[in-house]
């Protein structure tokens, strides 16, 4: 019997036999490793009123939170130990119907902090299985009917138990740390729950404002339209998620989606957001879970975000 010599093999199945490999070895990294690479972004921003004291922001977003995923929750409940002066929660915490369960023990640890959160669509309706190329075509849709989360448990647990405030398309005034912040928000851009026309009456109700006090805009999609609006607004930052920074990424190039219209070399980090003349931070967070149907990252690690805000050394 005649056996072939390595040098008989066809070049094009040697490049195939490793690509084969190469993808396999990705596919372990993405899916056994790096989704449970949790780490801590850290960043500064000069955008408050000169004199300011430093405020320290703990931003976390797209949990995708299921019951069985301890090491995620055991991760974010030891966030508490940074201190942080106000946690601000960009959406989708729940992955599942049962994730409540799952966030109660990823933020327990937070109950007295304060905080605010929005919503993402997947605090209201259940994940579903999709095409992953469908992403490539456009921000994503809905094809069939979702399964209705318990939303009303999720808001109750973070008003009544954490002492956290709703900026579903709301504003709250915040004592932190002895000093005064005001933060506005708007719920899901990405199913058009956003409301931007309520922001001014809801902002003018806090009072007057200091021109100390910090302006903070949350939004779970960074739609265009969310972060031109907020800056028309005058805030100060913007805090943003729902992109998971494209989790699966291309080293040495980044996102490659980012199921909204941001621009993808804007879709994760802390970037700058300029309109109409105004140029402001801007923290998109990577988020740190991921859909039950698509368990993995590759070169886009799961993360929060202690982004502390400090002062400016002019006037704006």
């Amino acid at each position: 019997m005649r056996v072939s010599s390595p040098a008989s093999v066809h070049p094009a199945l040697i490049a195939l036999g490793a690509v084969g490999v190469a993808g396999a070895a990705c596919a372990v990294w993405g899916i056994g490793i790096e989704r449970y690479l949790f780490t801590v972004r850290e960043a500064s921003a000069a955008t408050l009123a000169p004199g300011s004291t430093p405020l320290r922001v703990l931003h976390v977003s797209d949990a995708h939170m299921a019951p069985w995923q301890h090491r995620k929750q055991n991760w974010l409940s030891s966030l508490a130990e940074l201190e942080p002066d106000v946690v601000i929660n960009t959406g989708d915490n729940l992955g599942h119907r049962d994730g409540l369960a799952g966030i109660r023990r990823s933020f327990d640890a937070f109950a007295g902090v304060p905080g605010v959160f929005v919503h993402g669509s997947n605090d209201v309706y259940g994940a579903t299985p999709r095409n992953p190329l469908r992403y490539f075509g456009g921000p994503s849709l809905m094809h069939r009917e979702p399964e209705q989360l318990d939303t009303d448990s999720l808001d109750a647990y973070f008003t009544d138990e954490l002492g956290w405030h709703s900026l579903n398309n709301a504003a709250v005034r915040l004592s932190v740390g002895g000093n005064t912040v005001d933060l506005f928000g708007v719920n899901d851009a990405h199913r058009d729950w956003d409301d931007l026309d309520v922001l001014p009456d809801a902002i003018a109700a806090l009072g007057k404002r200091e021109a100390a006090t910090p302006l903070l805009g949350v939004t779970h999609a960074p739609y265009q339209r969310v972060l031109n609006g907020f800056t028309d607004l005058g805030a100060q930052a913007i805090f943003g998620g729902h992109t998971h920074g494209g989790q699966v990424c291309l080293p040495g190039y980044g996102t490659l989606v980012a199921n909204c219209d941001i621009p993808l070399k804007q879709a994760k980090g802390l970037s700058t957001w300029s309109h109409d003349g105004r140029s402001i931070p801007l923290n998109v967070s990577a988020g740190c879970g991921h859909s039950i149907y698509a368990p993995v990252r590759f070169a886009c690690r799961p993360e929060a975000t202690l982004l502390t805000l400090t002062a400016r050394d002019t006037p704006a």
